[in-house]
């Protein structure tokens, strides 16, 4: 089964080494792709490719590394990592359905979604932080060019 990252996606995750836990609003799949491999579909199944998008995000942010990608831009479906993306343990969050983050320890912190599902991810609460920041920057300005 392949899968696309939409608008009810809230994150993909590493399950092992050869397959997926994806959340979706209030359900859970698993799913034989590796979430990298999960966001190179997902942007072309939207008309770009995942090297197109990271190097657009980097561009317009003027970041190097973790950048957030539009996967579907015509309502920015933004997505960030949290870890490098070539990371083994890296998953995917989508930023319009976060709703608040809390550190759960020193490497770990919890992500609240816009539908009260939680989760918790290995990246430290400052990470994410800086994440959420970035994604919402990019966020910020396409949507300012769109109006223009």
């Amino acid at each position: 089964m392949k899968y696309e990252i939409n608008y009810g996606t809230l994150a993909v995750m590493p399950n092992n080494e050869n397959n997926s836990l994806i959340y979706e609003d209030k359900e859970r799949y698993i799913i034989e792709e590796t979430p990298f491999k999960i966001m190179e579909d997902s942007c072309k199944y939207f008309g770009s490719t995942y090297k197109g998008r990271k190097d657009s995000a980097k561009d317009i942010l003027g970041a190097e590394y973790k950048v957030p990608i539009i996967v579907e831009d015509t309502n920015n479906l933004i997505v960030f990592p949290t870890t490098s993306p070539s990371a083994e343990d890296c998953v995917w969050i989508s930023l319009n359905r976060v709703k608040n983050f809390e550190a759960i320890d020193s490497t770990n912190t919890k992500i609240i979604f816009d539908n009260e599902m939680e989760i918790i991810v290995p990246a430290t609460f400052r990470s994410i932080q800086n994440q959420i920041s970035r994604a919402t920057r990019l966020d910020y300005i396409l949507r300012k060019r769109k109006n223009i």
